[in-house]
């Protein structure tokens, strides 16, 4: 493990020191990992909003630095690479160092790589795991380092760790087994670092969207679901893009995708709520429904 103790230092220092903000989450510092694009952008958008301070942290720096820009002050772009054990750690220390600590952590970023069982190479399998279930790993481990410090500096406060996990983390997702199944086991470590983490006053939770159709990681006209899913031949007698997307609105009951606000929304409810942690939430227009 890097070494913490200097940002849990300053972390315990600056328990009650976080920029001024208006709103809902005001005197909170944020983390959302792949926060450049899709429903990573929107939920960071929304938390600003709300008076969050916000680390815009995701691969692509040129474009976590344009997110951050345009949100202002309370926001700060950082480079990092979830699957890096000292990527991670960076990134978080870059938090503390910036904003006096860390309140809340979204863990955002993932990726999709459609294909079924005789095609799915074992390259492309430990890519999709690698970012969506030990870059979860990671970035809750360094994350509830800094929160358990400012648990000993004021033990009535709460933490929030979030992952964004899927529908696909709820039932099976036919040729698209990597992703499922790294979604399912996000919420096998959400509901164990809960029971570790809750004597400390973390709460983790993950919150389990629906389909963000408009968003980059379906509607790319190169690398999008939309057309993986095409190719792989998920949806039967798809013959264009467009018959994969009526197929996938066709599912919805609220007949419409999944926006960033409705889970940030949810992630709102996470950090509000103070006797709640370890648990699944869907966000999925009643497509999937909790039995």
């Amino acid at each position: 493990m890097v070494d913490m103790s200097k940002w849990q230092q300053i972390a315990r220092e600056n328990i009650h020191n976080r920029p001024a903000g208006e709103g809902r989450l005001a005197g909170k510092a944020a983390i959302v990992t792949g926060a450049a694009q899709g429903f990573g952008k929107g939920i960071a958008e929304e938390l600003y909003a709300e008076g969050a301070a916000v680390v815009i942290a995701d691969l692509n720096l040129p474009g976590a630095q344009a997110v951050a820009a345009a949100l202002g002050s309370r926001a700060l772009a950082v480079e990092v690479n979830v699957t890096d054990e000292e990527s991670v750690a960076a990134m978080v220390g870059r938090t503390v160092e910036a904003f006096g600590g860390v309140d809340l952590l979204v863990s955002n970023a993932g990726v999709a790589k459609a294909g079924n069982l005789m095609q799915m190479e074992k390259q492309t399998f430990d890519f999709v795991t690698g970012i969506n279930y030990a870059g979860y790993f990671l970035c809750a481990k360094y994350a509830s380092a800094i929160m358990m410090a400012q648990h000993e500096a004021d033990p009535e406060m709460f933490f929030d760790i979030v992952e964004i996990n899927s529908k696909s983390g709820l039932e099976g997702s036919k040729n698209n087994f990597a992703y499922a199944g790294s979604k399912f086991g996000g919420i096998g470590l959400t509901q164990s670092f809960a029971l570790e983490l809750c004597p400390y006053n973390i709460k983790v939770n993950a919150i389990c969207p629906g389909n963000y159709l408009d968003g980059p990681l379906w509607s790319d006209p190169e690398r999008g679901l939309f057309v993986q899913y095409l190719n792989a031949g998920k949806v039967p007698g798809a013959k264009t893009v467009e018959d994969v997307r009526r197929w996938y609105m066709a599912k919805v009951p609220m007949n419409r995708g999944c926006f960033p606000k409705d889970v940030a929304r949810a992630i709102f409810y996470c950090v509000e709520q103070q006797y709640e942690t370890g648990q699944a939430i869907p966000v999925t227009g009643g497509q999937v429904m909790l039995s």
